[in-house]
């Protein structure tokens, strides 16, 4: 009995609501570069806590970027390689996290992510023509090379 109602005490302290999705830690956060992982996700090990860091996937905030392990037609495929490697001449060896919550998916999170200088890939990647806004739900293939892999 008392196992059980050391957590409960603990929740009751702590406000008892867990971390929801709608939640967003608004940043500056500074993170170390992993590797891009495709047009709109990075992998980063983020600083946390003093002395404490976290590797994480992170989703670029309001674009989506052409598929690159899934692609539905050559040109998405050539694209999406195109979005990558955009990615990686833009960015260094350090980013900023800013406005982070919670993905759909488990074990990544969204954000605005901002190079050493201060530029955001999201626009960076629309404005090069390599992503769209995310509510655009548009194909990447042509109705001619839909399904050519």
């Amino acid at each position: 009995m008392k196992s059980l109602l050391i957590p409960l005490l603990l929740l009751e302290l702590a406000g008892s609501s867990p971390v929801l999705s709608r939640e967003t830690l608004s940043g500056p956060i500074a993170a170390e570069l992993v590797r891009v992982v495709d047009g709109d996700t990075l992998a980063v090990r983020a600083l946390i806590w003093p002395g404490q860091h976290i590797d994480i996937k992170v989703r670029l905030a309001d674009i989506d970027a052409p598929e690159l392990y899934r692609p539905s037609c050559t040109r998405e495929r050539d694209r999406a390689r195109a979005a990558r490697n955009f990615l990686v001449q833009r960015t260094g060896n350090t980013v900023t996290l800013r406005a982070v919550h919670l993905g759909k998916y488990a074990g990544r999170v969204v954000a605005r992510v901002q190079t050493d200088k201060g530029e955001d890939l999201s626009i960076l990647l629309l404005q090069a023509g390599l992503a769209r806004p995310m509510h655009d739900r548009t194909g990447w293939c042509s109705k001619d090379s839909e399904g050519q892999g």
